[in-house]
């Protein structure tokens, strides 16, 4: 939350020029406060363990949210159980009149496909126009990321030579960027993929801003200089266990996969070794900072209702 201090003190400056939150007395006085609204559009099949994922990191944070989560029409999955999905997920056009203050959409295990070839894509583009006018701010996970910049950007994806697979170190781009507020210079995240977009390809939008970046794994977390999306390409929502289950996955489907890479202290010793979680407090910062920066601080009070005052 933030401080509430004289606009004439000297640390005022220098707070905001460093991005942390401080506010005047008048603008506190003013402040009304309501529960923020987030929509989360699941794409992935593991739709239980992704939605409990994300709902622990958006409820590290003393703002109350109400959350909707949001289904494809043009394609169901197989893997949640149909009760689950007509209980829990509103379908896209019973909630495409509303407004959000922020939505999350994630990745899906469709990224050797071109997009125009996955079966949900041309709803997903009438979801990413939505986000344009309907939403304050939107985090686009992994193959939503790829999609969405795609989408706006015309920015390609490109096949890897193998699977990019396990916890990788990433270092800060930028000093002072409010959804890095308090991250270590350099961090760990996981990666899942088997696709990746080019910095340099990033880079030669003017829209866009490269906020941190991994030798391994590329790009990982880029904004709009609007604040408007955030790319994330790697999966700091993950469990401890989520890369060890994707593992064994594999392992039995036959495929020929990789340990997961910096992620069991003394490798997988036949499903019992020891997991290094290195990346849990950074993703709950991303998060909370999101909310607060990029959500909270941004979105208009009757926005929500249409009426952006």
């Amino acid at each position: 939350m933030p401080i509430v201090i004289s606009k004439d003190l000297p640390a005022y400056k220098t707070l905001t020029e460093e991005n942390i939150f401080a506010i005047t007395k008048n603008r506190a006085k003013t402040q009304d406060i309501r529960p923020i609204e987030i929509a989360i559009l699941n794409l992935m099949p593991t739709k239980i363990a992704t939605e409990t994922q994300l709902l622990r990191l958006l409820s590290n944070t003393p703002l109350q949210t109400n959350i909707t989560l949001v289904s494809t029409e043009s394609y169901v999955g197989k893997n949640t159980p149909k009760e689950h999905l007509e209980k829990f997920y509103k379908p896209f056009s019973k909630i495409k009149n509303r407004k959000f203050d922020g939505m999350i959409i994630t990745g899906a295990p469709v990224e050797n496909y071109d997009f125009e070839e996955v079966k949900y894509w041309e709803e997903l583009e009438e979801i990413m126009e939505f986000a344009k006018t309907n939403v304050t701010s939107t985090i686009f996970i992994c193959w939503g990321a790829q999609a969405a910049l795609h989408y706006y950007y015309g920015v390609e994806k490109h096949p890897l030579k193998e699977k990019l697979f396990g916890v990788f170190k990433h270092k800060k781009m930028v000093a002072f960027d409010k959804l890095l507020k308090g991250v270590d210079d350099e961090f760990y995240m996981p990666h899942s993929r088997h696709t990746t977009v080019y910095v340099e390809d990033i880079e030669k939008k003017k829209e866009l801003k490269v906020l941190a970046r991994s030798d391994e794994a590329g790009a990982t977390i880029v904004k709009s200089n609007d604040d408007k999306f955030i790319f994330i390409f790697g999966h700091t929502e993950y469990d401890r266990e989520t890369l060890k289950n994707e593992y064994e996955r594999d392992l039995q489907k036959g495929l020929d996969i990789k340990e997961p890479a910096n992620y069991f202290k003394n490798g997988y010793q036949d499903g019992k070794g020891e997991i290094n979680m290195c990346w849990s407090s950074t993703a709950n910062l991303i998060y909370s900072n999101w909310l607060n920066y990029y959500v909270y601080q941004t979105t208009p009070y009757d926005f929500v209702h249409g009426n952006k005052k």
